[in-house]
């Protein structure tokens, strides 16, 4: 008997707009102790298909059947589910920053998860947080059990979610893009802690994430899910190495891990359909690049003997179907040489001398974040900067872009000294350096319209008239894949990679001569992580660019960058040429993040497939097999 059995689950959002159908007649059916993985798109509708599984969506209207354990979900009143929530059913949020109270400790936010539902004593619930947050990896959890939110990086505030969730050893574990803001190497500890959770105790883990290469590691079987409705579902196998629908085809060959560095990466075309209307015939219609005139009527559900099924009007029973693989691309970037660094190393643009971060609490401690930081970005260059959570890669991105004072150094910009400058100095020079944050939630003011909000560099610095400012506005929310229709809507209105976007946008605004992109897309799916990344070398090319580049995604990385430097502690301890760090990394931490970043396709690269009968009625076969 599965664990969870959802069958035809509709979700309409009333909206200013209209009805939004986030969720289209999707069926599934999870087994007890499976890892069960649902990816697609932002805006697809995946978080808000379990959200409203679990009654955290005020005013949806949801209709089906969603069996968990024997009980129908959607019949449970309030009380039931709360009683549910935490203790059979955990879930992990995508966004920590805004799951987590600033204003309590984070062990008094586990304990009293525990208190609620164990009758426990305060030592013994004590004793279960520290434990559990050891086993997520935050150093030192003993102290850290009375740290704040905001004293954690965005990966350990990831990880304390984690912890959380773990605590009561729940029976399903639901987890919306969990490792997103984690570096590789503890991404993989978090993977193996959940894998490891499932063998010893049986937790059933339902994982949500738009990461291709997490669920190529460890789901079972996967839901690829489109504008609300479920286009393909099957084996991790099989949909890797072969899938069915154009759409997962589409979306494995955005991964920047089937490129080679320098070129443009090939995304989807166009953008997902608006949810306020039902559309007819196969969603993916207008994106697809093997549409016919038969696409216009709604598509059966095809399954095949590797256990994959597909809704769609192509039949590939009878062919091999094959898409590039890690090992192939791997192949393919080895026949290239090494990228040179762009721009005049002569005179960089960026020049930081013997940076250094000490942090003193009020018990006069101090802890050393930066260590006497060497580096330098030059013209038109993409320099990465990559590491694990809390090396200072964040901080050592905030004092360039003087939003704090470091302790210790110097640094230039354009030949000119940051040391001394006034307020109104600053602000001429920030209009040549702009950020774009890790955290798109917690950069962007919750009770502002995303209009005014891309649009504040522009009223800040007087560039553009208040008649014009609109027009520039949705010409850039057009530009990094926004719709501008939603020009007047709020941040909580939009997906985590919607929101991100909008702080990419913001970015771009001035036509900085220096951007920091500090995981700029960290919490994008890959079609449209691959727009932005095409979208950033282009403007570089085309502009002069030069980007600081931080993130925990090597394949991003080494598409982007000509030059890598690797932090471990506060400090630089390996920097060279892309193609130089991936092909005979010098140090062995190096050698460990490469080793963790690994995209683990299914090996079989062709598969040939048969159809079998659908059985009327089942799981989302509610359609007939016209093969």
């Amino acid at each position: 008997m599965a664990l969870i059995d959802v069958r035809h689950l509709t979700v309409d959002l009333p909206s200013e707009d209209g009805t939004v159908h986030a969720v289209q007649d999707v069926s599934f059916a999870v087994e007890p102790g499976e890892f069960f993985g649902i990816v697609g798109e932002s805006g697809s509708g995946k978080s808000v298909l379990v959200q409203a599984l679990l009654g955290l969506i005020p005013g949806a209207r949801v209709t089906g059947e969603a069996w968990f354990d024997g009980r129908d979900l959607l019949a449970l009143n309030d009380r039931d589910l709360r009683s549910l929530r935490g203790s059979a059913v955990s879930m992990v949020f995508q966004d920590p920053l805004s799951s987590l109270h600033p204003q309590y400790t984070i062990g008094a936010q586990i304990t009293e998860l525990i208190h609620t539902h164990r009758s426990v004593s305060r030592e013994q619930a004590r004793t279960m947080a520290v434990d559990m947050l050891g086993k997520v990896g935050i150093p030192d959890p003993t102290s850290r059990f009375g740290f704040y939110p905001h004293q954690f990086s965005g990966g350990m505030r990831q990880r304390v979610m984690i912890a959380m969730a773990l605590v009561l050893e729940p029976k399903l574990i639901i987890a919306d893009e969990p490792t997103t803001a984690l570096d590789s190497t503890v991404q993989t500890q978090i993977l193996e802690l959940l894998r490891n959770m499932r063998d010893e105790f049986g937790v059933t883990i339902l994982m949500i994430t738009h990461d291709l290469g997490v669920l190529s590691r460890v789901a079972d079987r996967v839901m690829v899910m489109y504008a609300g409705r479920r286009l393909e579902m099957g084996p991790r196998a099989a949909l890797f190495a072969a899938p069915v629908h154009p759409y997962t085809s589409g979306l494995l060959r955005s991964s920047p891990a089937n490129y080679t560095p320098g070129a443009d990466l090939v995304p989807i075309s166009g953008r997902p359909p608006s949810l306020l209307e039902v559309t007819t015939g196969c969603v993916f219609t207008p994106r697809c690049p093997q549409a016919h005139e038969q696409c216009a009527e709604t598509p059966p559900v095809r399954r095949y003997s590797d256990g994959a099924e597909a809704a769609c009007w192509l039949d590939v029973s009878g062919k091999a179907a094959s898409v590039l693989t890690d090992t192939a691309a791997q192949a393919v970037v080895n026949s290239h040489p090494a990228a040179e660094p762009a721009g005049d190393p002569v005179e960089p643009i960026i020049r930081a001398t013997g940076i250094e971060m000490v942090y003193r609490n009020r018990r006069r401690s101090s802890a050393r974040v930066l260590d006497g930081i060497d580096l330098t970005l030059n013209r038109g260059e993409t320099l990465g900067l990559v590491g694990e959570s809390g090396c200072g890669k964040t901080t050592l991105a905030r004092i360039l872009a003087g939003l704090i004072e470091p302790t210790g150094g110097t640094i230039t910009l354009a030949g000119r000294s940051t040391r001394g400058l006034g307020r109104a100095e600053w602000k001429a020079v920030r209009r040549d350096i702009q950020l774009v944050f890790q955290d798109p939630f917690g950069s962007l003011n919750p009770r502002r319209r995303v209009g005014s909000i891309i649009g504040d560099p522009y009223r800040i610095h007087g560039t553009v008239s208040r008649h014009e400012r609109r027009s520039r506005v949705q010409g850039l929310m057009e530009l990094v894949g926004l719709n501008p229709e939603h020009y007047n809507r709020f941040p909580a209105q939009f997906s985590g990679g919607q929101r991100q976007r909008i702080g990419i946008s913001r970015a771009l605004a001035l036509n900085p001569a220096v951007i920091i992109l500090d995981e700029p897309v960290s919490a994008l799916d890959v079609s449209i992580q691959a727009q932005i990344l095409n979208l950033l070398s282009s403007l570089q090319h085309e502009f002069s660019l030069s980007y600081l580049f931080i993130s925990h995604d090597l394949s991003v990385v080494r598409h982007m960058c000509d030059r890598i430097a690797v932090m471990e502690n506060g400090r630089i301890i390996e920097n060279a040429p892309t193609e130089q760090i991936y092909r005979a990394p010098r140090e062995e931490f190096t050698q460990k993040l490469l080793a963790a970043s690994t995209f683990n396709t299914a090996p079989v690269t062709e598969i040939a497939r048969t159809l079998v009968p659908v059985v009327a009625g089942g799981p989302g076969l509610v359609r007939e097999n016209v093969a």
